[in-house]
């Protein structure tokens, strides 16, 4: 009857895993795909009996793909990332907070070095003599050539001197050492994971706007006063609009890199 009982609650876990998030995982156990057993364990009831196989075995997998990696395979950092994770929790499931936290210290490392050096500012250069983005579209139909009207308006916000940089870096290390859940301003932080620069158009209430420019596959952060705000841009040519209410630190990715 014991075992009975087991039996049937091993299988209740089962569905109610699979069911939460929506997706099978009831050939799970054949499975020899770290990627697939990984995203299991992390979507995956707590108390699911298949945890205790399953974890060992993917960490087993990543040991063994570190071992045989090529030299310079980009893969590895994050297999040991996994693995040390694995070593000390359940999954590599990564909490809203916690990911915050570890964005944070980027930030942090990033500004302080900027602060340290100095950093020249970026300057816009056009992929091709007309200036203008090629839309990638289907194969049936001819590229469409986007004009770039905000190449002059993106290089005259990167242009900062040093001390208007040097000012801004103070006030974002700040607002990133700042805990005070009191505070009146807190920072946004932009990536920009598309091919092309971007400004991002942030507008509050009457008459208070900020614009961030945010080169291609990079980010930028500006210190904002924390209230409700319109988001637009326009990335690779397409429009992009969002409203957010800004009450804490937050991190903004937009577009996608066509290069692999």
């Amino acid at each position: 009857m014991k075992k009975l009982l087991l039996f049937f609650s091993a299988l209740l876990f089962m569905n109610l895993s699979a069911q939460s998030k929506g997706k099978d995982y009831s050939n799970i156990l054949k499975s020899k795909n770290i990627y697939e057993i990984n995203a299991f364990l992390r979507d995956a009831h707590p108390d699911d009996p298949r945890r205790s196989v399953l974890k060992p075995r993917v960490m087993e997998m990543m040991k063994e793909y570190i071992k045989n990696a090529q030299p310079g395979d980009t893969k590895v950092r994050q297999m040991q990332d996994w693995l040390a994770m694995l070593k000390r929790r359940s999954s590599t499931k990564i909490s809203f907070d916690e990911m915050n936290a570890i964005i944070k210290q980027k930030q942090i490392a990033k500004y302080q070095k900027e602060l340290q050096a100095g950093q020249a500012a970026v300057v816009y250069t056009p992929s091709n003599p007309q200036n203008v983005y090629i839309a990638p579209v289907a194969a049936a139909k001819p590229a469409a050539a986007i004009p770039d009207t905000e190449a002059s308006e993106f290089n005259m916000l990167m242009a900062e001197n040093p001390v208007e940089h040097k000012n801004k870096t103070v006030k974002i290390l700040n607002s990133l050492f700042d805990n005070d859940p009191n505070a009146k301003e807190c920072i946004i932080m932009i990536e920009n994971k598309s091919d092309c620069n971007i400004i991002v158009r942030i507008e509050g209430i009457g008459t208070t706007k900020y614009r961030l420019p945010v080169p291609s596959r990079g980010d930028n952060s500006i210190v904002v006063q924390k209230g409700d705000y319109l988001f637009t841009s326009i990335v690779c040519g397409a429009q992009y609009a969002s409203q957010k209410t800004i009450q804490k630190p937050l991190m903004v990715a937009l577009g996608s890199s066509s290069k692999k």
